[in-house]
């Protein structure tokens, strides 16, 4: 390997957003790091995640789908 082209790569704390710390190697440039969202508070792991409808394009896919059932069965007759 070339030498002075790398990172440094050393042993760091991670802070969670609970408080709980690990230890682990990483090449971030502090000592410390301090996550603002992980598993245990992002709302996809915890089962709070709420899809949103924007615009209603639920609503708009539904009547899209509705008038082309409609033209199809106006078609077959």
């Amino acid at each position: 390997m070339k030498k002075g082209i790398h990172p440094a790569y050393r042993v760091i704390e991670v802070k969670m957003t609970d408080g709980t710390t690990f230890l682990t190697r990483s090449c971030y440039k502090s000592d410390k790091m301090a996550l603002e969202i992980d598993s245990k508070s992002h709302p996809f792991y915890t089962g709070k995640q709420m899809l949103v409808d924007t615009a209603g394009r639920v609503d708009r896919f539904k009547k899209r789908f509705e008038k082309a059932q409609q033209l199809r069965s106006k078609g077959g007759e």
